[in-house]
């Protein structure tokens, strides 16, 4: 019964990893071409690859071997690292703020 209980845990938590990967594929695959070259990341078609073999990797393995841990430090890089780059260069990020006598609306005039 403990087994079975933690197989039924098990399941859930690499399906969700499974998931998270998947999210990172299309979350890839979104972005434009020239805002990786922008961001100085590696190219769109390496990040697509390299998640695309991670989801099928995590899908057809258990996630205790080697491969799918592989694939999944993959996909957090990708979220962790190259996402935010992405989305900093393409405008959808947080914004730079001015120096540090700007007000809420713009620069204090004195």
């Amino acid at each position: 019964m403990l087994i079975q209980g933690f197989n039924t845990i098990f399941s859930w938590v690499s399906t969700g990893l499974l998931v998270f990967t998947i999210v990172a594929f299309v979350n890839a695959a979104i972005h434009r071409e020239d805002a990786y070259r922008a961001a100085d990341k590696h190219t769109k078609p390496f990040w697509l690859i390299i998640l695309g073999i991670a989801a099928v990797v995590m899908g057809l393995f258990p996630i205790l071997s080697i491969l799918p841990l592989i694939g999944l430090v993959a996909a957090i890089v990708y979220m962790v690292d190259v996402r935010p780059a992405l989305k900093e260069v393409s405008g959808r990020g947080p914004r730079r703020r001015g120096s540090s006598s700007d007000g809420p609306y713009g620069p204090f005039s004195r």
